[in-house]
């Protein structure tokens, strides 16, 4: 029998925890495998914040958590200097922001100057205080989630800032048998607010995590490949259904996506299914839909899989 891998165990445990989402799941890891960070969007109670507590549970990092509000300011988040009455002078104090797995739950329900201080740290990987920059950690990885913006007492994030995240992964309601697992999870004792209760196992360290953030970076992507990546990108700006196409950034994006995906597959080399399964989580935001679409119920991924269909895959 091969021995599992430990991204293999990671999704393994993951699905213990939270589930009948196995597709959120995979793309949280594909997520963290890429480098790069995700927006989780659901309605209430499908399991957002479960979801990034259990992949905490299966990650040796240093784990933070930053609830926010509508009266949220920006330093809540990176840090504030503070006059120390002894020595009379100024000392920083880090904010939660400085953790290597960072939980930014209901990141719309703050005021926009907060979003954008957590949008630039991710971009930049550092914060800077009163004109000093400091260093985040080298694993630093933000899961926002959000609420649909359509609920009441939220800012939707601006398509320039949300650009930044390298997925938008949409969380749906589990199936019928699923939900009823749940409830027979938790009549056995399962508690989603006690993390002592997650079958998750033993936890990944760092050292592998970025072993394998390397390995993703040396896997090999064919020539056709990289013209497939290109040739989604630049279509999603010819087709009519969208007043603002991908930019550049989403095909290094779907790159670095479709090698994390070929990665946790455990094969060498990335397939064009790779890239078409997550055209989805990595354009859906970066896309913005005309108003007759809006107006005819159409969404980002009902035109994204038109779009995908009218173009040949290699093979």
């Amino acid at each position: 029998m091969t021995p599992s891998t430990p991204t293999d165990r990671l999704l393994r445990g993951m699905e213990n925890v939270v589930l009948g989402q196995s597709t959120v799941v995979r793309q949280m890891l594909v997520t963290l495998l890429a480098g790069g960070h995700a927006l989780v969007e659901g309605v209430p109670g499908t399991a957002k914040t479960l979801a990034v507590r259990a992949l905490s549970q299966g990650l040796g990092l240093d784990f933070g958590r930053v609830q926010f509000t509508p009266d949220m300011m920006p330093t809540d988040l990176v840090g504030v200097n503070v006059l120390d009455e002894r020595s009379r002078e100024f000392v920083y104090r880090p904010g939660p922001v400085f953790a290597e797995l960072l939980l930014a739950d209901e990141i719309n329900r703050a005021p926009p100057k907060t979003q954008a201080a957590l949008l630039e740290s991710m971009e930049e990987r550092q914060v800077t205080v009163d004109g000093k920059t400091r260093p985040l950690p080298e694993a630093f990885t933000v899961f926002a989630t959000q609420n649909p913006v359509e609920y009441e007492g939220t800012y939707p994030l601006p398509e320039a800032q949300v650009d930044r995240f390298l997925m938008k992964i949409v969380v749906d309601y589990p199936g019928e048998e699923a939900e009823r697992a749940i409830l027979e999870r938790y009549d056995a004792g399962f508690r989603a607010d006690d993390e002592t209760t997650y079958p998750i196992g033993d936890p990944m360290s760092r050292a592998e995590l970025l072993e394998m953030r390397a390995a993703v970076g040396r896997l090999h992507v064919d020539e056709r490949i990289r013209r497939y990546i290109t040739e989604i990108v630049r279509a999603t700006r010819r087709d009519s259904a969208f007043v603002l196409g991908a930019s550049p950034r989403a095909g290094v994006a779907l790159y670095q996506a479709a090698r994390a995906e070929a990665h946790l597959s455990e094969r060498e080399f990335v397939v064009p299914d790779d890239v078409k399964s997550l055209a989805f989580p990595v354009l859906r935001h970066r896309v913005v839909l005309t108003p007759e679409a809006e107006v005819e119920g159409r969404s980002s991924d009902d035109e994204l899989r038109a779009l995908l269909e009218t173009l040949e895959a290699p093979r």
